[in-house]
């Protein structure tokens, strides 16, 4: 019996969606190898969410390949892959007390590590980072997520945000939706190269033009209703139509 036909029709839906994030991810350069992770809350009661196959590239994901387990790392239906270890404690850290995580995305990008090291963070240096950093989170670094014992302290600094920097670590967003989710983390990561860019000039003897007080209030206002996840409305049926024109085996 396949996946599909082990699986209810809303699970289906959300394998589907998530296993197009995956490809996405692949198609934006933004993996690392297989040492990142993003999941998904499996519709229904109990806090099982679905998350890669450890040692499938991004690019690979499909619908029947997603793994899905529980609060405890139990895996439920099995693909034939493991689960990374590391990704368990981050992503099950957050399903298990954001009832609005539907979706998590924690990524390990080149200018996302660069932000997430500098002791300022994120600076809101233009309208991307601006709309971005009112509902940013910090989290300090605690060496490769083993322990469970650092999920507390992973949930008390998300509180209610919805994006975080992982100091020394990487990014990572939040949405009732993956498509949400996504649409987060692709302003993040724009406002975070857009930084390394920007402070890369300063180095060459330029200068900031800075931008006024009261506008980087207005937008991170504006950014904290919600803004960046809103543009999945139009954002996220557009990249699946890239998708199905490129390969649409993610659906298998």
């Amino acid at each position: 019996m396949s996946i599909r036909e082990r699986v209810s029709a809303d699970e289906w839906k959300v394998r589907v969606e998530l296993a197009a994030a995956y490809r996405l991810v692949a198609l934006f350069g933004w993996t690392d190898l297989v040492f990142t992770h993003i999941s998904a809350r499996v519709p229904g009661p109990e806090h099982h969410f679905l998350i890669n196959p450890y040692g499938m590239l991004f690019e690979e994901v499909t619908a029947s390949s997603l793994v899905k387990v529980d609060l405890e790392s139990n895996i439920l239906l099995d693909t034939g892959y493991p689960v990374n270890a590391a990704g368990f404690t981050i992503h099950s850290a957050i399903h298990q007390v954001r009832e609005d995580a539907k979706a998590i995305m924690h990524l390990h990008t080149l200018d996302g590590n660069a932000v997430a090291a500098l002791k300022e963070g994120l600076l809101p240096l233009n309208q991307t980072a601006q709309l971005v950093t009112g509902d940013l989170a910090y989290h300090d670094y605690e060496g490769v997520a083993f322990d469970h014992a650092e999920r507390p302290r992973l949930q008390k600094d998300l509180g209610d945000k919805n994006a975080m920097l992982l100091r020394n670590h990487g990014t990572l967003t939040v949405g009732t939706s993956v498509a949400a989710a996504f649409a987060r983390m692709y302003f993040l990561e724009r406002a975070c190269s857009m930084q390394v860019r920007t402070l890369a000039q300063c180095n060459e003897g330029r200068s900031l033009h800075p931008t006024a007080q009261a506008v980087i209030e207005k937008n991170v206002m504006i950014g904290s209703m919600g803004a960046a996840a809103a543009s999945e409305v139009i954002l996220w049926p557009a990249l699946i139509r890239k998708l199905e024109r490129m390969d649409p085996s993610y659906r298998s």
